[in-house]
């Protein structure tokens, strides 16, 4: 085997407490924040004078994890539209598994989030919909039906 499992997913973002927000109302738990910078990160990352806070998040399973970035030095480059559409190139959205996608729905539009499309059905199995949430970041909801 050449891997063990998917650790995490890296989204860099500018508001990291406002994006934290939002993934622990989904229902993410918050591992850690704090800054990080030195000669060791920027030999894993390519990139000199780093200083950045991260975040990371992860699923109440504890399987999945999300790490957040806000870069201090040097600033982030924006590199696509922020509210790119599903066909572009690229990571286009994180998919959460969710047992009331209505609830959960209801609780992120607090925090500014906007369904893509709408809440839609596949066959008699999922209720699913994608939800633009801070800073442009697409999630997926899924709720099993059957």
């Amino acid at each position: 085997m050449t891997i063990q499992r998917m650790d995490n997913v890296l989204i860099v973002v500018e508001d990291i407490d406002a994006v934290i927000a939002f993934f622990v109302e989904l229902g993410m738990e918050l591992e850690g924040k704090g800054p990080v910078e030195g000669p060791w990160v920027e030999r894993v990352i390519g990139i000199d004078d780093v200083r950045q806070d991260v975040a990371m998040l992860r699923t109440p399973d504890g399987h999945g994890r999300i790490e957040l970035a806000m870069f201090h030095t040097p600033k982030a480059i924006g590199a696509e539209p922020r509210n790119a559409p599903a066909n572009t190139l690229g990571i286009r959205r994180v998919m959460f598994a969710v047992d009331d996608i209505d609830d959960v729905v209801a609780r992120l539009r607090a925090h500014g989030a906007e369904l893509v499309g709408e809440i839609a059905q596949y066959e008699n199995i999922y209720r699913l919909c994608y939800l633009r949430g801070p800073e442009g970041i697409v999630v997926g909801l899924a709720e099993q039906l059957t």
